[in-house]
C-alpha cells in the first residue's frame, strides 16, 4: 500500500499474463471502468497495475476478477511475499518461454529447409505439415488461447495479430495441401506456407525471450537494492545471550549485534563499539563514514572492520532502505507524460492493423492479376506480422526504468517519471542556505590562541561541556580528543556566555560584551583576527581568565565542500541560480561571494519562498527548488521540479519529487545530465518504433509490388518484428552504461 487520502487506497498489483502494450492498455480500461476506481494505470515494462480505489466501494478481488475476464490475472498477495511470488512466477515463465522457443526452432528448421531447397521430394508437403503443426497448434497455443480471450470481450491486441496471421497461414496451407485440385483446375500452383507459420511463431518466441531477458536487466537496480537485506541477525536477548533471527520478526527496540563485514538489517541507533561503515549504496558517496554511540545506522548498508550493538529504530517497511526501495519502485511504474500519448496509440494500433490487413487483401483482390487470392492472402499475413505494437509500448517506460535505477546507484531518487522527464527543462534554481549549501550544523572553522599557548584548552572544553548553548556543542566537539578536568562555581550568563572556577582563577567564555562587563583586557592580536573572522560573517567566541583574553574561536555554519563546485557546474550548463535564506544579509553576501552565487535574498521567511518560485515561474522558467526543511516544503511543493536533502527533513523528502541522499549538490548536475539522457533516449526508441511501422507494414502490404516485383516474406517480418521490441529495449539497457558525470 502506498498512499491513503480519505477513504481511496492506492495499491500497486503485479499483472500477469500481458504479452504485449496494448494488453497493458486493454487490462488498464477495464479496471478503469470498475466501479469505486479513481484511476488506473498498467505500465507494460514493470508488469504492474497502479490502481486508486474507494475502498469502501471496491476491494482487490473485486478488481482481479475484472482483470482475470480479459484473460489476464492480479497477484494480490501479502507485499512482503509478493516479490519472492512474481520473481518465482517470472522464473517458471521465463524456463516454459526458453523450452517452447528452443522446440519452434529445433522443429521449424527442417520445415524451412524443405521449403526453400526439397519442395520437389516426395511427400514434402506432409513432412512439413507434420513439423509445423506441433509448432503452431502446441507451441503457439497461448496466441490462440489469448486472441480469443480478447475477442469475446471485443478487444484485440499483439497476440490477435500472430493467430490471426499464423493461423491464415496455416489453414491455408492445410486447404491446398488437402486440395490441390482446386488450383489446378484453375491453372495455378498450390503452393503451401508451412514454413512461414512455423518459422513466425518461433521467431516472435524468440524475440519474447530476448525481450523477457531484457526487461530482467532493467530492473536490476531493484534487484540490486532487494539484495541488500541481509535475511537473518544476531539479536542480543535480555539475558545478554546472541540469537539468530530472522529478519521479518525483529522489532522496534531490539539489540543486534554486527560483526565486521557484516550488512546492517534495520534502522538503528548505535548504543555500543564503533565502526566505519560503507554508505555507499544509500548515498553514492564512496568514503566510508565513522559510527560511533548516538550514530544513526541504515538498513543495507555494511559494516567494515569493527563491530558494535546497535538498538533498531525502524522495522521492516519503516526502514530508509525499504522506503527507497517502493520510491524507486513506484517510479518505475509511473508514466512519463510523453508515455499516455503512446499508451493511447497502442490501444487502437491493433484494430487499425488488422484493417489495414484487410484493405490490403481487397485491393490485391481487385488489382493482383492471376495469382490474386494467393498474394493477397500473404501480403494481409506479412502485415499483421510486421505490425509491432510492443516496440511502441515499450519504448518509453523501459528508458524509464533504466534511468531510475540509474538514479538510485549514484544516490539520486527520483519518485516519478514526470519529473525525471522534466529536469531536463531546468533553468532555474533555487537553492536553501542552510544544510543545502551549507552542512546546516554550526562548526569551528578557526580557532587562535594568544601566543600560541593552548595550555588551557581543557579548561575551555570543560566550561563548554556543561554550558547549554547550542554552539558550545560545536567547541566540544572540536576539541573531541582533550581530556577535561574539574571545574567549580559553574555559571551560566544568559545572553553572554559562562564563567567557571579553576585553581582559585575564573575564567569566562562568551561574546566581547562578557568582557567588556568583567573589564577583560582583548589582546591585539587575538583583536586583529575576530576582525577578519567577523567580515566573513563567522560568530566569534571569546575565552579568558579574569585579566585578559586567551583565546578566540570562530564558528560557522561550513560550506560544504563540493558546493562551490556544483554551483559552477550548474551556471555553465545555462542554469540561473538563486540562493534564498532566512539569514542576514552580510552572511548571504559572504556565503554567496564564497560560493558565486551571483543572486541571493536574505531573511527571507518560509511563506516567501513560494512565493518567489511562482515568480520565476511567470518569468517563462522551469523552476527546481533545492531545500532541506519543513521551511521549504512549501517552495518544494511549488516548483516544477522539486529537490530534497536526503540528510534533512522528513517532510521535504515527502514533499519532494527527487531525494539526493549524500545531500552533495554535484548530484543535482548528474540528474539533470541523467534527465537529459533518459529523454534522448525516450526519443530514439519512439523514432525507431514508429519508422519501423511506418517504413514495414506499406512494403509487408506489398506497395513495392508495382515498381521493383519484390513482396516481403512472412518469415522475414517475422524476424524484423521480433528484433524490433528487442532493439528499443537494447537501447535502453545503453543508458546504464553512459556516464552521467
Amino acid at each position: 500500500m502506498a498512499t491513503t487520502n480519505q477513504n481511496t487506497v492506492t495499491q500497486t498489483f503485479p499483472v500477469l499474463g500481458m504479452t504485449c502494450a496494448s494488453c497493458a492498455s486493454s487490462a488498464e480500461s477495464i479496471v478503469t471502468h470498475q466501479e469505486g476506481v479513481v484511476n488506473a494505470s498498467v505500465n507494460y515494462a514493470t508488469g504492474n497495475l497502479t490502481v486508486e480505489f474507494l475502498s469502501n466501494v471496491t476491494n482487490a478481488e473485486n478488481l482481479r476478477k475484472a482483470v482475470q475476464g480479459v484473460g489476464y490475472d492480479l497477484l494480490i498477495e501479502d507485499e512482503s511475499k509478493q516479490q519472492e511470488s512474481l520473481e518465482a512466477i517470472h522464473e517458471k515463465k521465463f524456463k516454459e518461454l526458453k523450452n517452447k522457443t528452443i522446440w519452434a526452432v529445433i522443429l521449424s528448421l527442417p520445415v524451412v529447409i524443405i521449403g526453400m531447397f526439397f519442395m520437389e521430394m516426395p511427400y514434402a508437403n506432409e513432412i512439413m505439415w507434420a513439423f509445423s503443426t506441433p509448432v503452431v497448434l502446441w507451441l503457439g497455443r497461448d496466441f490462440f488461447v489469448n486472441a480469443w480471450k480478447q475477442a469475446k470481450h471485443r478487444k484485440a491486441n499483439m497476440d490477435t495479430l500472430v493467430a490471426l496471421s499464423t493461423g491464415i497461414a496455416y489453414v491455408f496451407s492445410v486447404f491446398n495441401m488437402l486440395f490441390a485440385d482446386f488450383w489446378h483446375q484453375k491453372g495455378l500452383h498450390a503452393h503451401v506456407y508451412f514454413e512461414a507459420a512455423a518459422v513466425i511463431i518461433a521467431f516472435i518466441l524468440l524475440g519474447k525471450l530476448l525481450e523477457e531477458k531484457a526487461k530482467g536487466n532493467t530492473s536490476s537496480a531493484i534487484k540490486k537494492l532487494m539484495g541488500l537485506q541481509p535475511k537473518t541477525v544476531i539479536v542480543i536477548q535480555a539475558d545478554g545471550k546472541e540469537k539468530q533471527t530472522p529478519i521479518e520478526e525483529v522489532i522496534e527496540g531490539n539489540v543486534i549485534l554486527v560483526k565486521p563485514g557484516e550488512k546492517i538489517a534495520v534502522d538503528g541507533m548505535v548504543i555500543s563499539g564503533s565502526s566505519y561503515v560503507d554508505e555507499s549504496m544509500l548515498s553514492g558517496e564512496p568514503v566510508p563514514v565513522l559510527k560511533n554511540k548516538n550514530e544513526k545506522v541504515f538498513a543495507g548498508t555494511i559494516n567494515q572492520k569493527g563491530s558494535f550493538q546497535f538498538k533498531a529504530v525502524k522495522v521492516g517497511k519503516e526502514t530508509m532502505l525499504a522506503q527507497i526501495i517502493k520510491m524507486v519502485q513506484d517510479a518505475q511504474g509511473s508514466k512519463a507524460p510523453v508515455q499516455k500519448l503512446v499508451d493511447k496509440i497502442a490501444g487502437i494500433f491493433v484494430p487499425v492493423v488488422m484493417g489495414i490487413a484487410l484493405l490490403t487483401f481487397i485491393v490485391w483482390m481487385i488489382f493482383g492479376g492471376e495469382n490474386a487470392i494467393v498474394q493477397g492472402l500473404l501480403a494481409a499475413v506479412t502485415v499483421l506480422v510486421i505490425a509491432c505494437p510492443c516496440a511502441l509500448g515499450l519504448a518509453t517506460p523501459t528508458a524509464i526504468m533504466v534511468g531510475v535505477g540509474k538514479g538510485a546507484e549514484q544516490g539520486i531518487l527520483i519518485k516519478d517519471a514526470e519529473s525525471l522527464e522534466l529536469a531536463k527543462k531546468v533553468d532555474a534554481i533555487i537553492l536553501d542556505k542552510t544544510g543545502t549549501i551549507t552542512e546546516g550544523r554550526p562548526q569551528v572553522t578557526d580557532i587562535h590562541w594568544l601566543n600560541n599557548d593552548d595550555s588551557t584548552k581543557d579548561i575551555l572544553l570543560s566550561i563548554e561541556k556543561q554550558s547549554e548553548h547550542p554552539l558550545a556543542e560545536a567547541v566540544v566537539k572540536y576539541l573531541g580528543e582533550v581530556t577535561p578536568t574539574t571545574l567549580s562555581n559553574f555559571d551560566s550568563i544568559t545572553g553572554k556566555g559562562a564563567k567557571a572556577d579553576y585553581n582559585n582563577e575564573t575564567y569566562f567564555v562568551g561574546n566581547k560584551k562578557l568582557l567588556f562587563e568583567n573589564s577583560i583586557a582583548i589582546p591585539e592580536e587575538l583583536q586583529q583576527r575576530a576582525e577578519e573572522w567577523s567580515k566573513l560573517s563567522k560568530t566569534v567566541i571569546w575565552f579568558s581568565d579574569s585579566k585578559q583574553a586567551l583565546s578566540v574561536v570562530a564558528i560557522s555554519d561550513k560550506i560544504k565542500e563540493t558546493s562551490a563546485q556544483a554551483i559552477k557546474e550548474m551556471q555553465e550548463m545555462g542554469i540561473d541560480l538563486y540562493m534564498l535564506t532566512g539569514d542576514n544579509e552580510a552572511t548571504a553576501k559572504a556565503i554567496a561571494e564564497q560560493t558565486g552565487i551571483q543572486h541571493y535574498k536574505a531573511e527571507v521567511l518560509p511563506k516567501h519562498k513560494a512565493d518567489f518560485v511562482k515568480e520565476l515561474q511567470k518569468q517563462g522558467k522551469t523552476v527546481a527548488m533545492v531545500g532541506d526543511g519543513i521551511n521549504d516544503s512549501t517552495a518544494l511543493a511549488t516548483a516544477d521540479v522539486s529537490i530534497a536533502m536526503g540528510k534533512g527533513s522528513d517532510i521535504a523528502m515527502d514533499v519532494a519529487k527527487m531525494t539526493i541522499i549524500s545531500s552533495d549538490l554535484t548530484k543535482i548536475p548528474q540528474a539533470i545530465k541523467l534527465s537529459k539522457q533518459t529523454v534522448a533516449t525516450i526519443k530514439q526508441n519512439l523514432f525507431w518504433a514508429f519508422i519501423y511501422n511506418l517504413i514495414g507494414i506499406p512494403i509487408a502490404a506489398g506497395i513495392l509490388y508495382p515498381i521493383n516485383g519484390f513482396l516481403l516474406n512472412p518469415m522475414i517480418a517475422g524476424a524484423a518484428m521480433a528484433m524490433s521490441s528487442v532493439s528499443v529495449v537494447s537501447n535502453s539497457l545503453r543508458l546504464k552504461w553512459k556516464k552521467v558525470i
